[in-house]
Parts: structure tokens; C-alpha cells; sequence
């Protein structure tokens, strides 16, 4: 191989056959130079389709054209590639395609099912359902995987799926800029500025290492801690406790229900219950069969609202059901989230009965102006259901009483209690 198709040494498995072959890590690694100069050397030595692809690509910008098209210059080989507007084409026949999986279903991915390699991009932002449906469309004989990404948390599909829980016959590699043989100085010199000044970000940025949360998460600082005093364990059931469930409402949309115990002025999250497109009964059900002891079911204003088909509240169907249910204080949203805040600092959480709420907190965020780069509303999406089940609690969460609810004591008038005890 001539000098100027040299790779780094960690990439030198990329032309050895495997299923899966993955490079993760930060920035000024050469993971990505490596990888597009690893498939122009293969599709120059023989007819190969390869397609290019990550979760969003919007246009041919989007897409690693450019890196290929630059590589193809630096390495002297614009005779053996025909470079077009959307695709790179080889003399002999070989062919690179681009496109992103989120705009594919299992219908129309198909014509890909005679792709030798896969290249998947910025494969932080891949979806399980992307994933899903990517994976088995790869399936010609000797057909490869190749990914490669920035980690972002350790929970996203992408890290769990290659990192976390390896596949058969796959090489899964670390690189970081130290791997470079050719780091240039201007990245040095930025490199050096991010570990002085945003010492924050600097693992993430430029060792590979993930975040406790996702960067610019509203909760961000307070999940990280969370973590870091090893409040995300084993947290048991206490039957002495009673148990309360805290509600965010949806059919479409998710159901989110936090159940949570109170001990002085610590919160125990014990349980979580995610589901959609689920009736009151089967929720009702689901919390029956726990067998806790249980407090009250804390649902937000729209609780009372009675529905247009039944007649009735959630609130009163859930009341038949020999639930008790309380309503949740309706207050603005970011008066919630300076609770949810407080409240955070106070609790713990299973890490198996309610990973699933750690994460919706981890990753609920705001949406921001693309003009300004001014932090607007929250985002709501698959984790602002649990989060906003959070904020609930949070509102709710000096009222989350052990005692039980004693009945109102009804004032005879004094006429009637005369007449009752004989006078």
C-alpha cells in the first residue's frame, strides 16, 4: 500500500473479514478518515456496492460524499472514481450510495439487500428502529457492518448494542486522538483550550468517555449527581411505607406512572410503568398485582376531566376500581421543574423497576432557536412522559403521607343529636 493510503494502526482490522467492525471515541481520532480510505482501497480492488448512511440525511451535505470525494484526491486515485452529484461510482462498476435510515420502513430498505458493506456514520443518533430494520437487510454472503461514533451516554442504543453487548464476530474499537499518528496542531491547540476551559466537556468531547446526561438536559446537573452519590441502586420495597403513584396521563402518547415511597424527607422511586395505548382497567390491574401498600394515585388537573365517550374522569373510573386518587396542584410548568430540581436531590431510584425513569430524565431537554441558540419550552417526545410524571411528584412530594386517610367527621346539628341520645 503506498504511503498515502496509510491508516492508523487500532484500524487495521478494517480489511480483515468480520460481520461488525466499529470505531468509537472523540474527536481528531482519524476513525472516520480511516474508515472512508479503508473502503476506497477496497472498492478500487474489486466491485463492491457500498451505501453510506446515517440516522438523518436531509441532502447530500449531510452525507460523508465529501470526506470520500476528498479522500479520493489525497490518496491520487480520481482515476479509478467517477465522482457525481449524489453518488461516487468506480471503474469497475463499484458503487457508494447515500441515504438515512430514519426516512426508510422494512418496505422500502429493501433495495439494499445487495450491499456488501454498510458504512453507519454519526451512529450516536441511530434508533433501535432504524437498528431493527437496517440489520437484517445486510444479509448477502460476507456482507459487513461498519459503524462508527462519538459516544454520547452509555444508555443510547447504538453504545448498548456494540459497546455494551458485542455481537458475534465484531471488532469494537476505542479511538481517541492519542491514536493519530497525524493529530495536527490546530487541533493540539484546541484540544489543550477545551481541557483548560470546559473541563465539563472535555472527556466527552475529546477522550470518548460518556455523559451522565445529555448535554443541555434540563435535570443534567442534578441526574449527574445523582449517579456520582450512587443514588441510582437497589432501592427496596419498605412495607411499613406506603406506596404512592404518580400519573401522567396519555392513550397516543405515552402512560407514565412513578411509584414512590417517602421516609422523612428522602424519596424512594421503587417502581415505573411506561406504556401506551393501554385502558384504565389494565393499568389498574398492573398496579393491583404489585401488592404494595398503597397510598394514593396522584393525577395532573386533567384527571377530573370527564371524557366525552364514557362521561367519566380518570379520577372516578380509577375510584371504581377501589383506587384512591388525589389531584396534583396545577402550577406553570417551570414552577415544576425548579421542584423537579429540588426534588431530585432528595431521592433514589431502582436501577432495574425505574431505569426507564432515570433515563426520560437524562435526556429531557428544551428545544432551542436555530436563529438565536436561545433556549425555548421543553421538548416533548418518547422522554418528556416520565419527566413530566416527575414534575408531578415533585409538586406532590411533601404530601406523599404514610398515614391513612381518616374519614371527615360529619357535625350532627344539635336538634337531631338531642333527639338522639333522649333528651
Amino acid at each position: 500500500m503506498q504511503t498515502e493510503a496509510e491508516f492508523p494502526e487500532p484500524l487495521a482490522f478494517l480489511f480483515e473479514p468480520h460481520r461488525y467492525k466499529v470505531a468509537y471515541g472523540g474527536r481528531g481520532s482519524a476513525k472516520s478518515w480511516g474508515f472512508a480510505r479503508a473502503l476506497l482501497v477496497l472498492a478500487a480492488q474489486k466491485k463492491m456496492r457500498i451505501l453510506c448512511t446515517r440516522e438523518v440525511q436531509k441532502s447530500i451535505k449531510d452525507s460523508v460524499h465529501k470526506l470520500l470525494s476528498d479522500q479520493i484526491a489525497a490518496m491520487g486515485m480520481g482515476g479509478n472514481f467517477q465522482i457525481l452529484e449524489t453518488e461516487i461510482r468506480g471503474i469497475n462498476g463499484s458503487e457508494f450510495l447515500f441515504a438515512g435510515l430514519a426516512s426508510h420502513t422494512v418496505e422500502s430498505i429493501k433495495s439494499y439487500e445487495g450491499i456488501d458493506i454498510v458504512w453507519v456514520e454519526e451512529a450516536q443518533t441511530v434508533k433501535k428502529k432504524s437498528w431493527d430494520i437496517l440489520i437484517p437487510t445486510i444479509r448477502k454472503p460476507n456482507s459487513e457492518i461498519w459503524v462508527t461514533f462519538n459516544p454520547e451516554l452509555d444508555t443510547d442504543e447504538t453504545y448498548v448494542r456494540f459497546v455494551t453487548n458485542r455481537p458475534t464476530d465484531s471488532v469494537v474499537v476505542q479511538m481517541n486522538w492519542r491514536d493519530n499518528p497525524w493529530f495536527p496542531a490546530v487541533l493540539e491547540q484546541e484540544r489543550q483550550d477545551c481541557q483548560r476551559t470546559n473541563k465539563e466537556d472535555y472527556d466527552t468531547i475529546w477522550e470518548g468517555k460518556c455523559r451522565s446526561a445529555l448535554k443541555g438536559a434540563i435535570y443534567a446537573d442534578e441526574i449527574t449527581e445523582a449517579i456520582k452519590d450512587g443514588r441510582v441502586a437497589v432501592v427496596p420495597y419498605d412495607p411499613r411505607l406506603k406506596v404512592h403513584a404518580v400519573w401522567d396521563l396519555g392513550w397516543n402518547d405515552a402512560m407514565t406512572i412513578i411509584m414512590v415511597q417517602r421516609i422523612r424527607s428522602e424519596l424512594r422511586v421503587i417502581d415505573y410503568i411506561e406504556e401506551s395505548h393501554r385502558t384504565l382497567d389494565w393499568y389498574a390491574a398492573e398496579l393491583q398485582q404489585r401488592r404494595y401498600n398503597w397510598g394514593f394515585d396522584w393525577l395532573p388537573h386533567d384527571g377530573n376531566t370527564k371524557d366525552f365517550k364514557t362521561g367519566k374522569s380518570t379520577a372516578e373510573i380509577l375510584k371504581s376500581f377501589g383506587r384512591k386518587p388525589k389531584p396534583v396542584p396545577n402550577i406553570p410548568v417551570e414552577s415544576g421543574i425548579k421542584a423537579g430540581r429540588l426534588a431530585l436531590r432528595q431521592t433514589c431510584f431502582d436501577k432495574t423497576k425505574a431505569g426507564r425513569l432515570v433515563e426520560c430524565l437524562k435526556r429531557y431537554r428544551r428545544s432551542i432557536n436555530e436563529k438565536t441558540g436561545e433556549p425555548g419550552a421543553p421538548v416533548h417526545d418518547e422522554y418528556s412522559h416520565g419527566a413530566d410524571a416527575w414534575r408531578y411528584l415533585s409538586i406532590v412530594a411533601e404530601k406523599l403521607t404514610n398515614e391513612d386517610e381518616r374519614p371527615a367527621i360529619v357535625q350532627q346539628p344539635m336538634q337531631a343529636l338531642d333527639q338522639e341520645i333522649g333528651y
